[in-house]
């Protein structure tokens, strides 16, 4: 089945009540759904403005589909992406006046499901920028991250300098951004750019199995998860603190709650509806 971008039905997700894997074939992107796992497939190194638009595109059926329990991004090839391509970076003005170069990855930050960024090869520039936006990342043996925007005069965009600094913290971000020097799998794990790394021809089923766990768990408690640490570390103390016990008391009302509750007394796993 092959679509463009913009045809993608919101609800085209939800045929897989019927079928076992929906392939929704795009020029940049590929989106599988394995189990529990809606995989997200780069098919070229490069971002481009088509790329950004097909992502946008594949977010919105994936967060509306109650099966998909979890995201996995990767790359087809050696290379997880380079980072932006030419064309986009003549674009770059018309597409600031658009307001879509401003978080072109948010879409991705904001979904209300776990993303796991399972990073095959190089993470350059606009591509570490998209792992970023992943809420876990883990890294074949042979992945390089870099921003060497620096070195042509330029300035990391699309969350670079914002997201890497909240992730590994301002000393070594700096060193980073201000060098453009890559850094090694081993060094981004030691630094909680990654949390794993493994050998590359297990990093699929690694990233699969990692989904698999995160499916098991309560999909609202993940979605409430998520908002509270995103929200939470730009409120003080204080408001982070009230904050999440407002999520806490949201979620007490909620059916996956109760069944979480009620299997914990009856001795088995529960079965949460996203509800």
């Amino acid at each position: 089945m092959r679509l463009t971008a913009t045809s993608v039905p919101q609800r085209l997700l939800t045929l897989r009540t019927r079928l076992d894997t929906i392939r929704l074939a795009m020029p940049n992107l590929t989106i599988e759904l394995r189990g529990p796992a809606a995989w997200l497939t780069l098919q070229r190194p490069a971002i481009d403005a088509a790329f950004i638009g097909e992502l946008h595109s594949a977010c919105a059926p994936i967060g509306d589909d109650p099966e998909a329990r979890a995201v996995v991004l990767t790359g087809s090839s050696d290379v997880f992406c380079s980072g932006w391509d030419e064309s986009l970076k003549r674009d770059l003005g018309a597409l600031r006046l658009t307001g879509v170069l401003d978080d072109p990855f948010g879409c991705l930050a904001t979904l209300p499901k776990p993303v796991i960024c399972a990073i095959n090869g190089e993470a350059t520039s606009g591509g570490l920028a998209l792992a970023l936006a992943a809420d876990i990342r883990i890294a074949a043996e042979g992945a390089r991250f870099a921003l060497p925007e620096a070195t042509d005069g330029a300035l990391p965009i699309a969350g670079g300098t914002q997201r890497l600094v909240r992730l590994i913290g301002h000393a070594k971000a700096l060193e980073m951004i201000l060098t453009g020097d890559p850094i090694d799998a081993t060094e981004a794990l030691r630094v909680g750019l990654v949390s794993e790394v493994v050998p590359e021809g297990k990093l699929a089923a690694r990233a699969q199995e990692i989904a698999q766990r995160l499916a098991e768990r309560g999909p609202v408690a993940l979605q409430f998860a998520k908002e509270a640490i995103s929200r939470g570390i730009d409120m003080t103390l204080e408001q982070a603190l009230r904050f999440e016990t407002d999520l806490t008391v949201i979620l007490q009302t909620t059916e996956d709650r109760a069944e979480g509750v009620q299997a914990f007394r009856e001795k088995r796993k529960p079965k949460f509806k996203g509800k």
